[in-house]
């Protein structure tokens, strides 16, 4: 709400898993101790600010999420200030920063922060800094800490500049008894006056040089010590530098672990339980990657679902993880007793609150389990947090490196890169020992892990068919230890048991005569798809579609024919346009998904053009074909061009994001711009058009 213009400035944040929040909750962090007064608050949170009426600058953190939209908690904002209703001059008295999250590894980067910024200024409103893109393809530290380290000058012009307005502006509010009259700070001194460069110089004092003899792990042999030896070692330059570490996040929770008999504590989630009906592995023995298919029987639910749509699984962290996690933290003796959470009455964090997905009273075994992302990477913030815990005073300057300015490569290289979680770090720095609360402070939430339908409810009544590859991070030089995704792995854990050998490339099949299926907790998404997702097929079933879906992006792809089968069976006078689908993968004998099924597909008439390659065949004496889809694309370039700039057809993309998805763009813009004989420039408005009808869709993943 509106105050004092020279102390304070308005954050408002658009988060889709916690990233843009957490930023925002670092600037709010770093202002209080510059004595500034920063108004946080999520854009969802309309009640709370109001920015017709608002003359303190304003900083804006929004991520992007799907087929570049924005997040859930900006969808209405977003949409408000889209209206054509709104007068050029609506935020005329605005003056706004704005630092934008994406990933280019998906299209449209930092799409909802380029809409956002590009429609303000459309109103009006003026940027007193330059606006950020983050790029979480490559790390988004990249962007963030110089762009919040530039950001603070800039907010103490900002505020030199609009003080005299804005105090105009309040004292008129404030004597009109129908005016916006917010909260007032309470009386202070101009704290963020000319001794910035004094008091952000405040928030970077030297560190005095310790030792740069890393912690000698015992017991460990001689390739484990390796392996530790960059993670955990001080090493020039950065070694022999004055370090600029960030500041030191307020603590704000207090935990207490109540002995509590188990009838009392509560139980795992109350999300739907949905029975495994079927498991099949569908790669042969010698796959590069284990995938497995896996039927869910949702006939109690209802659900009518349509190909395309995707659902959330709800997993547990891994039980051993969960157990030597506890027992580093010396707190195995206590699993079963029940957390109790309060808020720390000394706190200095702004808006702090409890976490709402930690549920009250639950077990302490509960909480890693079910609650708290464990995998998570670690972020600055919580390395500067666990300093305070560690007493080897050469892992303390370590962890202070690996969190300071001067450490931004090493912490890209030996933290971020590698993917290192909270117990990888614990395993090599084994004078840290963080208390419980700072754990929860920093530990995200666990999410769920979304998966596309890969069958059609006309096709399987009653049944939801998802196929998924077993994720696995094989161990490196900062994580000596491999590892199974979470969800990836528990799922091949939970259903290995149940398998039993079959016949063909399907090596095994789950018993049927099971008395007893597994069971996961399940949220289908479909009842809170965002209104412009569209990857489904097209309502007119006589436009074509291309479908590109190579490995287990092929998915969605089976739903969508089985889909289209059932349609034509039970119309058979209807005309249907042709389908495309290019499919590929590394072995046509081991790593063929749905091969058979496909097949039938052709022979049926429902798939008119089957298009595949394998990139690591030998080729049985035969000439070599395409190596990847985009490839194959080339290969067909008159034919994908007349579907699509001609018959007006939708083109659909499903699989990797880093590599594939890119590439298969750079395909389709060179097909246009050969069809239409335009340069690459024109070719790329062509396919971006495309996107905006919604005729190229993508659901890929990174």
């Amino acid at each position: 709400m509106p105050c004092e213009a020279k102390s304070r400035f308005l954050l408002l944040y658009g988060s889709q898993r916690g990233q843009a929040k957490s930023i925002a909750e670092e600037i709010c962090d770093q202002a209080e101790g510059l004595g500034v007064v920063a108004d946080a608050y999520c854009l969802s949170q309309k009640e709370k600010y109001n920015l017709e009426k608002e003359i303190a600058p304003v900083v804006f953190v929004v991520s992007t999420t799907g087929d570049g939209e924005p997040p859930d908690t900006a969808l209405a904002f977003v949409r408000g200030i889209k209206k054509k209703t709104l007068p050029s001059d609506h935020f005329e008295h605005m003056r706004y920063a704005l630092l934008a999250l994406g990933d280019t590894n998906y299209s449209n980067f930092c799409n909802c922060g380029k809409t956002i910024d590009s429609r303000l200024q459309e109103l009006g409103a003026k940027r007193f800094y330059p606006t950020g893109h983050a790029d979480d393809g490559v790390g988004l530290e990249i962007v963030v800490e110089p762009w919040i380290e530039g950001l603070w000058e800039a907010v103490r012009k900002a505020l030199s500049e609009m003080s005299a307005s804005g105090q105009e502006r309040l004292d008129q509010a404030e004597t009109d008894p129908n005016g916006y009259v917010g909260k007032q700070d309470e009386p202070n001194t101009d704290k963020f006056g000319g001794d910035l460069n004094i008091q952000l110089l405040s928030l970077h004092d030297p560190v005095p040089g310790l030792s740069d003899v890393g912690p000698q792990r015992e017991g460990a042999g001689a390739e484990a010590g390796a392996a530790y030896t960059l993670l955990t070692r001080s090493q020039p330059p950065v070694s022999e530098s004055s370090l600029s570490i960030p500041t030191l996040p307020p603590p704000f929770i207090d935990v207490q672990l109540l002995n509590t008999s188990p009838q009392e504590v509560i139980s795992p989630f109350s999300l739907p339980h949905v029975p495994v009906s079927r498991a099949v592995r569908l790669t042969g023995e010698g796959a590069v990657k284990t995938a497995l298919l896996l039927e869910l029987d949702v006939s109690e639910h209802q659900m009518d679902y349509q190909p395309g749509d995707s659902f959330d699984i709800h997993c547990p962290n891994s039980c051993a993880e969960v157990d030597e996690l506890l027992r580093r933290l010396g707190l195995s003796q206590q699993k079963s007793c029940s957390v109790q959470l309060q808020l720390r009455a000394d706190t200095k964090k702004k808006a702090a609150q409890i976490p709402s997905y930690i549920p009250e009273r639950c077990s302490l075994q509960y909480l890693f389990t079910w609650c708290l992302e464990i995998r998570s990477v670690l972020k600055k913030a919580f390395l500067r947090s666990l300093v305070e815990y560690t007493s080897n005073p050469a892992e303390k300057r370590r962890l202070q490196e690996l969190c300071s300015k001067q450490g931004s490569a090493e912490y890209n290289s030996f933290i971020r890169d590698p993917g290192l979680c909270l117990l990888d770090l614990l395993r090599a720095f084994t004078s840290c020992l963080p208390p419980l609360s700072i754990l929860i402070e920093h530990l995200p939430k666990l999410q769920p892990r979304s998966y596309s339908a890969a069958s059609s409810s006309l096709s399987h009544p009653g049944k939801l068919l998802f196929v998924f590859n077993i994720v696995e991070f094989p161990a490196c030089a900062e994580r000596p230890i491999p590892r199974r995704g979470v969800c990836t792995g528990w799922l091949a854990d939970m259903v290995s048991s149940v398998l039993q050998p079959s016949g063909g490339v399907h090596t095994q099949e789950m018993n049927p005569g099971l008395q007893t299926s597994p069971k996961v907790n399940w949220a289908p998404q479909k009842s809170i798809l965002r209104p412009s997702s569209a990857f489904h097929l097209p309502a007119d079933p006589t436009v074509p579609i291309v479908m590109v879906g190579p490995g287990t992006g092929v998915a969605p792809f089976i739903g969508f024919l089985q889909h289209r089968y059932k349609q034509r069976q039970e119309n058979q006078e209807a005309a249907f346009g042709e389908t495309w689908l290019f499919f590929g993968c590394r072995y046509k004998d081991r790593e063929f998904l749905f091969r058979e099924e496909l097949e039938n597909f052709v022979a049926r008439g429902t798939l008119t053009h089957l298009k595949v390659c394998f990139s690591r065949d030998a080729g049985d004496g035969e000439e070599l074909g395409p190596k990847y889809v985009q490839h194959n694309l080339h290969l067909h370039a008159q034919q994908v061009g007349n579907v699509l700039l001609k018959q007006n057809g939708c083109f659909y993309v499903c699989g990797d994001a880093r590599n594939m998805a890119k590439d298969v763009n750079e395909a389709l813009i060179e097909i246009v711009g050969k069809e239409l004989q335009v340069d690459k420039l024109e070719a790329m408005k062509v396919v971006a058009g495309l996107r905006e009808e919604k005729r190229y869709l993508q659901d890929i993943w990174s």
